[in-house]
């Protein structure tokens, strides 16, 4: 079995560039050439790019299927329904992105200007950007090495014409690799706010997202809280609410107590949620029909 990845050793350590946490970084061949000091340039670049973004949260848990894409739009479409407001959705889920169904904007493409790539836009004030939009179907498989992604999550925070933003939701996959380290290091030095983490109350999930809280400690990442999905459910007939994922170490509440991390709220299980992202699918089919 292959040793967990640790934090990264640092540019002045024997182990930089040639570490286990190091595979995938964008500066280990910097560091291992000797030369780690010398920061990938695209650092500067993506900083001066992201002066006209107010606010960056990043979207995270170390477990899959606990709903961070659907939390990522509704966040992203409960801030824009202040018309003065300007939101950006970027989905870094390289190999599942999920964004672009969930947003309703399957088949919708990328188009490139002189400032750059223009983000596909739900509504006037919120812009969104997935690897989704490049390619050919959405039955395609992404099958990149670490390296390559990272090189398509440069582009997305460089290259992006994103204009004056308020905030910028990033959307990531669940873990603690590649996409990670990467967004986390390019936007170093433009400053994130902080990280929302996705859990639901079941040990299953609790156990890889206290992994993701320490992950966020080792390359301070700050943590603004942690949201319980998935928190029940209310039968719209009888009214009476069933835990379909049983808290049985406390869920979230306690982990959040034991971790001194601050519980942001919970988020119930709903049918309308998917029952809307089935609409929003369907009208992006109907639209896409239309406009060919």
């Amino acid at each position: 079995m292959e040793e967990v990845p640790h934090d990264c050793p640092g540019a002045d350590s024997a182990q930089a560039g040639r570490g286990a946490s190091c595979q995938g970084c964008p500066n280990q061949r910097l560091c291992a050439s000797g030369a780690g000091a010398t920061p990938d340039p695209a650092i500067e670049e993506i900083k001066e790019k992201m002066k006209t973004v107010k606010h960056k949260i990043l979207v995270l848990s170390g477990k899959g299927g606990v709903g961070k894409s659907t939390f990522s739009a509704h966040l992203a479409h409960g801030l824009a329904e202040d018309e003065n407001t300007q939101i950006a959705l970027l989905d870094i889920d390289i190999c599942g992105p999920s964004i672009p169904k969930i947003m309703g904007l399957e088949g919708e493409q990328v188009h490139q200007s002189g400032s750059g790539w223009s983000p596909v836009y739900v509504e006037d004030n919120l812009g969104v950007m997935s690897v989704g939009f490049l390619l050919s179907s959405p039955d395609d498989a992404v099958i990149w090495r670490g390296p390559k992604k990272n090189g398509m999550i440069k582009q997305f925070l460089r290259d992006v014409d994103w204009g004056e933003v308020d905030y910028l939701i990033v959307d990531t996959p669940p873990g603690t690799s590649d996409e990670h380290l990467s967004v986390v290091q390019y936007l170093a030095a433009a400053h994130i706010d902080g990280a929302v983490i996705i859990t639901t109350p079941q040990e299953v999930s609790l156990q890889d997202v206290r992994k993701e809280i320490n992950f966020c400690r080792k390359v301070k990442l700050p943590i603004i809280g942690v949201v319980e999905n998935m928190s029940g459910f209310i039968c719209p007939k009888c009214k009476k609410e069933s835990q379909i994922f049983p808290p049985t170490t406390g869920g979230a509440e306690l982990m959040c107590q034991d971790l001194e991390v601050p519980l942001l709220g919970r988020v119930p299980l709903d049918p309308l949620i998917g029952i809307q992202e089935f609409c929003n699918l369907h009208q992006s089919k109907e639209e896409n029909l239309i406009s060919s």
